[in-house]
């Protein structure tokens, strides 16, 4: 080997010794970065003419294992997801209060019973009257302020959402800029190290949004797809459009997020057909649309569901009484029957006339029954009319029943028959026309319709209901507008039965007027909602998804309240009840109080609460309690399992291709001891030349 060879040879050395503590350095100065991977120098020994002539010195590359990083990806994606849903679920839970509170929806229930236990005691007066009005009114507006604050999370959870789908665009965008620059960089044969970095730090902030799978190219590049299989990236930008971005509100449903190609700037284009709008996409994102489209609607319809239980237990133990004094007029709530409809009801009721001090007027005794199946609410209101006389006076407009005594001082009473109580679907007369209610909802009928399927269903063309059917995690499986076709309720439910909505289970009318939806096996769990209703039977007011059930009793909340003339005097309270009498004799006592007891055992009462089937409301408010704190439960849960699972992912990844001072240190003492052997090398060689250089001279 000549002089200039070992020179060059040494040199080479020399120059490997510099990059690699280049890239020590660049090590140590990263120890703390997060998601550096450690780079290494590529070192080749150098081959001329078949010999050896020192090393080649290559581009760094990083020390990475891409098991180790797709790992870290798909548990970021479970880690994103839980810790969403455990935090919101937190939220809710902060918000029904503690189980010992005074101000939950328990408590408030505890309170209407023990106020209604007090009014049926020997000290009973005005005063536990007034306390136990005052419970009602307190329950009714803790269970509305209770659907007021899950609206308002939804809403938060929708915001949210928007801003995912930004953040995911953001990072897109990033990852696919990356990409091109390491295909430029390795294409050029020099490393891409530093832009990787950069590369895999945004694909695990975007598997913390949404689930995904990454792959690597040939080239360099990445291509990401969903877990669920909606692609991302490859060599076509795309970007998430979502129309209701940063509308932060509560709706009954939301547009899909929708997979759009994308210029270089961002801006969209045409849509690829994919689209995101299920909780299976995985990640923060699909957590999100698991609580906006499943948990949380599902919890305000439950909480409704026991309003409506509440409402409809204390509206049973209210119309069977009267007030003390009577009231002059007994107004009625909206129905959703026309005076030509089928009455329906059987048993009967007495209708009366009393004097301020109780003493009977005038009475009549309805057998519906013996109306006759083809009755109407207009035969049945003559009937009332014909028995009442010049003494009182029944009237039925709108939808809406009204009694009225005609002189004044006088009031109107109600009674059910001993023997054989009147009822349509369960409800008596008085309770079903809402003539003694004690809670109200403009927005809701509070009691079955006990329409049957060859009852007209009296919608007018043009008018229509949308439905949509979600599976158990919110996802929409169908769709489906319901016009107003046929002329009965069974033509409508025929209807249905023949929609894409039939693909998913079947309907079917119950004895309560009430459409049912039965799933399939395959389909167990699929609810039906009501994303907009524009019906109007015969000019009631009352709509479809109102008188059969179809969007649940959510709406029921908005106008909740308590009889504002009973808040303002409760003395109103319906207590005593109607004694069959003859006229002129006492019919109602002012020390009558017997009504209380079916106040006070209202809660505990099993009644038929429609999907929830024969349950009582306090047994139906610890169902939605409790399910509501398992659900939180396990949720944190999960979020400490998946952190877990997470974090330990990250540190393996970490461990492998992290900074270690101790191994860097112990790298720097070999290569200065590399350097210093060549540099001693260069010397020895230099001292040959200038040894040979003085023989020649």
């Amino acid at each position: 080997m000549s002089l200039s060879e070992i020179l060059s040879s040494a040199l080479s050395g020399l120059n490997a010794t510099q990059a690699a503590m280049r890239t020590v350095s660049n090590n140590i100065a990263n120890v703390n970065t997060a998601g550096y991977a450690r780079e290494k120098v590529s070192l080749t020994t150098g081959v001329t003419a078949g010999r050896v002539s020192g090393v080649v010195v290559g581009e760094p590359s990083r020390v990475a294992d891409k098991y180790l990083e797709t790992t870290v990806y798909a548990r970021s994606g479970d880690a994103g997801r839980a810790e969403v849903v455990s935090t919101y679920l937190d939220r809710l839970q902060s918000v029904l209060g503690a189980s010992d509170s005074d101000s939950g929806i328990s408590a408030r229930l505890n309170a209407v019973a023990s106020a209604a236990t007090a009014m049926t005691g020997s000290a009973g007066g005005p005063q536990t009257s007034a306390a136990f009005v005052g419970s009602v009114a307190d329950a009714v507006g803790t269970i509305q302020q209770l659907g007021t604050d899950v609206s308002a999370i939804r809403s938060d959870v929708e915001g949210e959402v928007g801003y995912s789908v930004d953040r995911a665009n953001t990072l897109l965008r990033n990852i696919y800029d990356l990409n091109d620059s390491v295909a430029r960089l390795e294409g050029l044969g020099r490393s891409s190290a530093g832009v990787a970095d950069q590369r895999t730090s945004a694909i695990q902030e975007l598997s913390g949004l949404i689930g995904v799978n990454a792959r690597e190219q040939s080239d360099g590049r990445v291509t990401i797809e969903t877990t669920t299989g909606v692609q991302l990236v490859d060599r076509r930008l795309r970007q998430l459009s979502y129309a209701d971005s940063g509308a932060g509100s509560s709706q009954p449903i939301y547009a899909p997020i929708e997979v759009r190609f994308a210029a270089a700037d961002g801006s969209p284009g045409a849509t690829t057909g994919e689209k995101i709008d299920s909780p299976s996409i995985g990640g923060k994102l699909g957590g999100l649309l698991d609580l906006r489209d499943h948990q949380l609607p599902g919890f305000s319809d439950q909480v409704a569901d026991v309003f409506a239980g509440m409402a409809q237990v204390l509206n049973t133990a209210s119309n069977a009484g009267t007030a003390v004094p009577p009231p002059a007029t007994l107004e009625g709530r909206a129905t959703a029957l026309t005076g030509s409809d089928r009455l329906g009801f059987t048993g009967a009721a007495t209708f009366a006339v009393t004097k301020s001090d109780g003493t009977l007027v005038v009475k009549t005794k309805i057998d519906f029954s013996a109306l006759g199946a083809n009755a109407t609410v207009d035969d049945a209101v003559a009937a009332i009319n014909a028995g009442l006389g010049s003494a009182g006076t029944a009237s039925f407009v709108s939808g809406k029943l009204t009694i009225a005594a005609s002189a004044s001082g006088n009031g109107a009473a109600i009674g059910q028959d001993a023997t054989s109580p009147s009822a349509r679907a369960g409800i008596g007369f008085s309770q079903y026309f809402g003539l003694n209610d004690i809670v109200r909802s403009d927005t809701a009928m509070l009691a079955p319709s006990g329409f049957k399927s060859g009852d007209a269903h009296g919608f007018a063309a043009g008018q229509s209901a949308d439905l949509a059917l979600r599976d158990t995690s919110g996802r929409v499986l169908a769709r489906y507008t319901l016009g107003a076709t046929g002329s009965t309720f069974g033509d409508l439910v025929t209807n249905l039965n023949a929609s894409p909505l039939a693909g998913y289970g079947s309907f079917a009318m119950d004895d309560a007027g009430r459409i049912r939806f039965s799933p399939t096996a395959s389909n167990a769990g699929a609810a039906l909602s009501v994303v907009s209703d524009t019906t109007d039977r015969a000019g009631t007011g009352r709509s479809l998804s109102e008188i059969t059930g179809l969007g649940g009793a959510t709406a029921s909340l908005a106008g909740a309240e308590v009889r504002r003339d009973i808040v303002a005097d409760p003395s109103r309270l319906p207590l005593a009840r109607l004694q069959d009498v003859a006229v002129g004799a006492k019919a109602l006592g002012a020390g009558d109080r017997r009504g209380a007891s079916g106040f006070a055992d209202a809660t505990e009462a099993v009644v038929d609460l429609g999907r929830n089937g024969m349950t009582s409301v306090s047994r139906l408010t610890a169902s939605v309690l409790g399910n509501a704190a398992t659900a939180a439960s396990r949720a944190q849960t999960m979020q400490t399992t998946t952190t877990t699972r997470r974090d330990d992912a990250v540190a393996s990844r970490d461990n492998f291709s992290g900074v270690s001072i101790d191994e860097e240190l112990g790298q720097m003492v070999v290569l200065q001891n590399s350097y210093s052997a060549a540099a001693r090398v260069m010397s020895t060689a230099s001292a040959m030349y200038d040894t040979l250089l003085a023989m020649v001279r």
